[in-house]
């Protein structure tokens, strides 16, 4: 088995690495991931200014590259220019802090995988919830070795998204796993306004998350009752129950 691993907070972030160790006993690994932080770039790709990919030694690894791009743009350029051989699974993590409900359309690591299930490969995005800097990967990167291991024995499809969100405490505390549907996560996005030397204004955006009641099925709901949650997604965004609402509403538009 040939695993492309990537994530959206760079090559030197303790998730990634975790994760690597962990599933280097199971597969070959090549890495493509970026040179610094870049969280909340959601799908974007680079299309005005070169790539720099820069090779880069990680033990027991086949082949790893620093890529000066969005997350997204490491598993374009891996799985089309830089690895030389067919890859069967991309992981997206572990990322540092949840990946829960709507947070999913601005996620780096959400994003990467999905870009996975756009070229054909099967991808799992991994997140801890929590951002305490002393946060403790070796559980999640554990559990999502055995998870791999599981889905590839029972034979895994190509059009395979899946976001797995991991409670931030001790193996023994963990309830359970559930499998969930996308819940609903809003932030407040408040700006504060400051000013440079010269008198001109510049914001920085802040804001913490809004308390919603949540569906109990929800992968916000499950995380917060300190489960496993693991949330099958798909790219068609279509809105199928509006479809004939809408050939009624502009019939006479389309006759």
């Amino acid at each position: 088995m040939k695993i492309l691993v990537t994530n959206d907070d760079g090559i030197a972030a303790r998730g990634i690495h975790a994760l690597i160790s962990e599933l280097r006993k199971i597969a070959e690994i090549y890495v493509a991931a970026p040179d610094r932080e870049r969280s909340a770039t959601g799908h974007s790709i680079t299309v005005y200014d070169p790539i720099k990919v820069v090779p880069r030694n990680i033990i027991d690894v086949k082949s790893a590259w620093i890529i000066g791009g969005t997350p997204v743009d490491c598993v374009k350029l891996a799985v089309s220019r830089l690895v030389p051989e067919d890859i069967d699974l991309i992981v997206s993590g572990i990322n540092h802090g949840p990946n829960l409900g709507t947070d999913v359309l601005y996620s780096g690591t959400v994003s990467a995988a999905a870009e996975g299930v756009i070229m054909g490969k099967p991808s799992i995005a991994v997140s801890l919830d929590s951002f305490s800097e002393e946060m403790d990967f070796t559980f999640a990167a554990r559990f999502t070795r055995r998870m791999i291991k599981s889905l590839m024995q029972e034979g895994i499809k190509p059009h395979t998204l899946l976001n797995v969100n991991i409670p931030s405490v001790s193996e023994e505390h963990i309830k359970g796993i559930r499998i969930t549907r996308l819940g609903t996560r809003n932030y407040e996005n408040l700006f504060d306004e400051m000013k440079d030397p010269r008198g001109n204004s510049y914001y920085w955006m802040g804001g913490g998350i809004k308390e919603e009641v949540q569906d109990p099925e929800s992968d916000v709901a499950a995380a917060r009752d300190g489960f496993i949650s693991v949330t099958p997604i798909h790219l068609d965004l279509t809105d199928y129950h509006l479809i004939n609402e809408y050939r009624i509403k502009f019939k006479e538009y389309l006759d």
